[in-house]
């Protein structure tokens, strides 16, 4: 498994916690194995099932009789963001998770058009979201601010907790069994590393003072997987300046299930949810049932998860057309005729 994405790979030889694609009961690891130092090819990509790619946190690998990355193991689940430029690719934040835990701060108020985001990306995943509060004791209300962010994660635990004072951590524990892989997202002064820090019981990652404004400076420069003693790992990642997102429509289901039930009652099924006559959405915004900020929230993510989907079939359709000129120039130089001597 990888332990670091950035420079020298890190491997970690032995979490206890079978690859992907082995089978077997998991079995007990109260002392994890430290981490080797592995090498990469040249490029920086190992192979894998969709070719080479870069391995990610979270990734179980196979290294050659040299120490080198050999093969990255097929991921169970990958969360995935697009990347800050204009190219179609996405970078693999972390991968093989089970849960991924959107940390987001109570003071300052949180964001809630970022939880969305966040939590678009982790039903994307493939694993399970929780959204976990922090700084509650810097807030007179947390239960009545995490009630307001629980309206916009449907079928979502959240949890308001003080990390530092080891307050509301309970439920969190209870998650951490043996296998278990966690990844820990949010924005840069949420307390992510704080947070595994108090679930490791250790000074796992480096914490930063907090600043002036109620924001934190990044504390954390890479992602980094954390073993932890009773077998579960965590992932800590840095702070998310922007989260381009790379979302499918069962995703932005998942996270506006109670947008998505409106547009179903919707009389056209390509209702627009402008003016056309006998939608459910218009209606529910006009009554008060759903909230603007929500809906807006919705139509921004739809448009981004498209434009995405665009750009990746216009890579796909530009790597085929590619890989097609390759063949036939090939096939080409194996026909020419062999000259007379």
């Amino acid at each position: 498994m990888v332990r670091a994405d950035k420079g020298a790979v890190l491997v970690v030889p032995d979490l206890g916690v079978p690859g992907p694609a082995l089978a077997g009961p998991v079995p007990a690891q109260p002392t994890p194995a430290e981490p080797v130092r592995a090498a990469l090819a040249r490029d920086g990509l190992a192979e894998h099932d969709e070719g080479r790619v870069v391995p990610a946190v979270g990734d179980y690998v196979l290294l050659d009789d040299a120490g080198c990355v050999a093969r990255v193991l097929p991921r169970s689940s990958a969360l995935v963001r697009d990347t800050a430029g204009r190219t179609s690719l996405t970078q693999v934040l972390a991968a093989n998770v089970d849960v991924v835990l959107v940390v987001e701060h109570l003071d300052p108020d949180p964001d809630l058009g970022r939880v969305e985001r966040l939590l678009t990306l982790a039903w994307r995943s493939g694993a399970t979201p929780v959204v976990v509060l922090t700084k509650a004791d810097l807030v007179p209300d947390p239960w009545g601010m995490a009630a307001d962010v629980q309206r916009v994660a449907l079928g979502v635990d959240v949890h308001a907790v003080t990390a530092t004072a080891d307050e509301g951590l309970g439920p969190l524990r209870a998650v951490l069994t043996p296998g278990t892989t966690l990844v820990v997202v949010g924005p840069s002064g949420a307390g992510k590393s704080t947070l595994v820090n108090a679930l490791a019981g250790r000074a796992a990652m480096p914490t930063g003072e907090r600043r002036a404004d109620g924001r934190g400076r990044h504390t954390t420069t890479h992602r980094e997987l954390v073993p932890l003693a009773g077998g579960a790992v965590l992932i800590d990642t840095p702070g998310l300046r922007a989260v381009g997102l790379v979302a499918d429509a069962e995703a932005l289901e998942h996270t506006f299930a109670d947008v998505a039930a409106l547009a179903a009652r919707c009389r056209f099924s390509d209702c627009a949810h402008r003016s056309e006559p006998g939608c459910a959405v218009r209606a529910a915004l006009d009554s008060g049932e759903l909230d603007e900020r929500r809906f807006d929230s919705w139509r921004r993510l739809e448009r981004e998860a498209a434009y995405q989907e665009r750009r990746v079939d216009a890579r796909l359709a530009a790597a085929e057309r590619a890989r097609w000129k390759k063949l036939t120039a090939e096939h080409r130089r194996g026909h020419r005729p062999v000259p007379r001597a």
